[in-house]
């Protein structure tokens, strides 16, 4: 009686395997660049960006920025200029199970 259900069972789990098996997309050759002119380094070369700040120092004022509360409305820091104390409390994955 094994016999009987194994084999089945087997060509079952072959034809689950081949069916479930990525393939991947033949993607048309691509012709070779054509050979360009050599150019000075310094003619192709990108600016660099201007450097973000990404430090304060005790005393500096906060950047602004907007974020949702737990209410859904979006609230800028500067809503809270000059109230005597603001605390920010950022919970990474908190309430996620992650």
């Amino acid at each position: 009686m094994i016999r009987y259900t194994l084999a089945p069972g087997l060509w079952l789990a072959l034809l689950a395997a081949a069916a479930c098996a990525q393939q991947q997309p033949q993607q048309p050759a691509q012709p070779a660049p054509a050979a360009q002119p050599q150019q000075p380094a310094a003619a192709t070369k990108p600016a660099a960006p201007p450097a973000i700040k990404t430090h304060l120092k005790v005393g500096d004022a906060a950047p602004d920025f907007t974020l949702p509360n737990t209410k859904g409305e979006m609230v800028k820091l500067s809503d809270f200029r000059g109230k005597k104390t603001v605390v920010l409390a950022f919970y990474v994955l908190a309430f996620t199970g992650g």
